[in-house]
């Protein structure tokens, strides 16, 4: 990394996800021994804590095609500003979820900080799912599924438009890695939106490696740096069964480690985030152990 201080922020949101349960994310996370771990790599970790989420037992859940969609606009924008000032500050922020729909928060407040210096940001989004449905094609109306799209400029005004502005990144500048799982109308937002998109196919047919360093040139292609938004449904079921929308067929254990090796010898990540921890349906932890470990490869950790 090319900075020494890390910034935690806890997310516990799950407004956007259609199973209760990411909200523990975070303190999975840190029970893990993420911080500890962290120092022990040589950084000087800052955790600044949750930023405070609306709870669903006490809220109107809204329209049924975008289930509380203004809490969720309220808690991005608490989140976008925890991180905008971190990286002001010289941090690189490390959001811990909470669901997806957490996402737009975090790139708002990175994108943020860049545009202050008259510079463009990158993004690559590890996910089985693409989440780049609007409210008019999901078939959920889980938010979660939404993020994306939020962020290269569809969907709802008060998340597309959060900060004031939009798309708070190019979808040139966008790369999904390990999609598998992309309902029929939402494939059109993906192939006309203009992301790079490598399923799960193109990893089998050419390697992780390859994937991986593709798709890091798309986002950092005339950008200062980029944010990476890891989501743990990325891998297969098997190794990180804690997830609220599992798909067999994911990455392996030690694609996802190479993965974020790459990551980390690139020495263009500016933020990261890491989501969709859900200890309710894990096993003993093993999910967030396992995150943790993805997290300290991303963040230089070597086996040798």
């Amino acid at each position: 990394m090319r900075q020494s201080h890390i910034a935690i922020i806890g997310a516990p949101m799950d407004l956007g996800a259609g199973r209760r349960g990411v909200d523990m994310g975070p303190s999975a996370l840190r029970l893990a021994g993420l911080n500890e771990k962290l120092a022990a790599l040589g950084y000087e970790v800052e955790d600044l804590g949750n930023i405070v989420v609306d709870q669903p037992e006490n809220q109107p859940m809204g329209a049924i095609n975008a289930r509380y969609l203004p809490q969720i606009a309220h808690s991005c924008s608490r989140l976008a500003t925890m991180v905008e000032q971190a990286a002001d500050e010289g941090r690189v922020p490390l959001v811990l979820g909470g669901d997806h729909s957490v996402a737009v928060g975090t790139v708002t407040g990175m994108s943020k900080h860049f545009r202050k210096q008259n510079q463009k940001m990158g993004l690559i989004w590890v996910d089985a799912h693409a989440d780049m449905n609007t409210p008019e094609s999901s078939p959920s109306g889980n938010v979660h599924g939404m993020p994306l799209a939020c962020i290269v400029g569809l969907g709802p005004e008060e998340l597309v438009c959060l900060g004031g502005y939009a798309p708070k990144v190019d979808p040139a500048q966008v790369s999904i890695v390990g999609l598998r799982s992309v309902d029929k109308v939402e494939s059109v937002n993906v192939r006309g939106g203009g992301v790079h998109a490598f399923t799960m196919r193109d990893i089998d047919e050419r390697g992780l490696r390859s994937v991986m360093q593709e798709a890091i040139e798309h986002a950092s292609n005339g950008t200062a740096g980029f944010h990476l938004s890891f989501d743990m449904d990325a891998l297969d079921p098997q190794e990180a069964p804690g997830v609220g929308t599992p798909v067999r067929g994911g990455i392996t254990y030690r694609e996802a480690h190479l993965a974020m090796e790459i990551v980390s010898d690139s020495g263009k990540m500016a933020s990261m985030e890491l989501v969709e921890v859900n200890p309710v349906i894990d096993e003993v932890n093993r999910t967030a152990l396992l995150a943790v470990e993805l997290i300290m490869s991303a963040m230089g950790k070597r086996i040798l």
